[in-house]
């Protein structure tokens, strides 16, 4: 029985399945089952083993900078949405279709921190996600054609279903810039989906682009299959500040209310 054993492990290791050749011993222990029951419940484990790892795997090729989670979003800010909106885009399947999302709002709304939620959601159910800023992006995408490697990089960016670019509308972008970053995007329109955030409308969108034509073109793109939420809502951190600033005030005047 213990060259059985052996046997059994040494082909399970043989094949890879890591988790089988650790527990089969222990599932025999625990479980006095069929034949197909046990050898169901082996090749579950070995299966959600395999999920964690693949989704640890997409969590760290995803890059998000910061930990942030669709439960922790204050959605009491936007009562505008749509109940479902966010469960639909949590589910990813606009991804599916190869439509972009574009997050609009002025700075401290959340745009980052839905980009970022989402993208981990899309992470657990087995997406291919990249965050990256638009200033690291158009960077990249110029060291790139100094290296004469510039269609390998956009190949390679668009090997993940959503490419998150962030805070598109911060860099002054200059012209050699802007080409790397309208040819990435025209590559990638109807091929995958592109996550912006801006905190400038369509109408300012010169101010990136540069010229009237180049600018028309990408928002062309970017619109024809587009989901666009607008973040219309005070800034978060001011919100938070005023807040603060209202208990301190309190605070203060119980204080001088009980020295008297």
């Amino acid at each position: 029985m213990s060259e059985l054993i052996e046997n059994t492990r040494s082909v399970l290791e043989g094949l890879q399945l890591k988790v089988m050749a650790s527990q089969f011993e222990k599932v025999v222990e625990e479980l006095n089952w069929e034949p197909i029951g046990y050898l169901y419940e082996l090749a579950q484990r070995e299966q959600d083993y395999r999920q964690q790892r693949r989704i640890e795997t997409l969590l760290k090729k995803a890059k998000l900078p910061r930990d942030k989670s669709i439960e922790s979003f204050d959605f009491k800010r936007f009562p505008e949405w749509h109940p479902g909106l966010i469960k639909r885009l949590c589910e990813g399947e606009f991804l599916d279709r190869l439509e972009n999302l574009l997050l609009f709002g002025n700075p401290g709304t959340g745009k980052t921190h839905l980009a970022i939620a989402l993208a981990k959601e899309w992470c657990l159910r087995g997406r291919r996600v990249l965050y990256t800023t638009a200033a690291h992006l158009v960077q990249e995408l110029l060291e790139s054609k100094k290296e004469l490697n510039l269609n390998s990089a956009i190949k390679r960016l668009n090997g993940f279903e959503a490419l998150i670019i962030d805070d598109i509308s911060y860099v002054p972008y200059a012209r050699e810039e802007v080409d790397v970053l309208f040819l990435l995007l025209s590559d990638r329109y109807e091929q995958c989906s592109t996550v912006i955030t801006s905190n400038i409308v369509f109408s300012e969108w010169h101010t990136i682009f540069k010229d009237e034509m180049t600018t028309s073109a990408a928002i062309d793109r970017l619109i024809h299959h587009s989901i666009i939420l607008k973040l219309n809502a005070e800034s978060y951190r001011m919100t938070t500040a005023k807040k603060l600033l209202v208990e301190n005030s309190e605070t203060g005047k119980k204080r001088e209310e009980e020295e008297v």
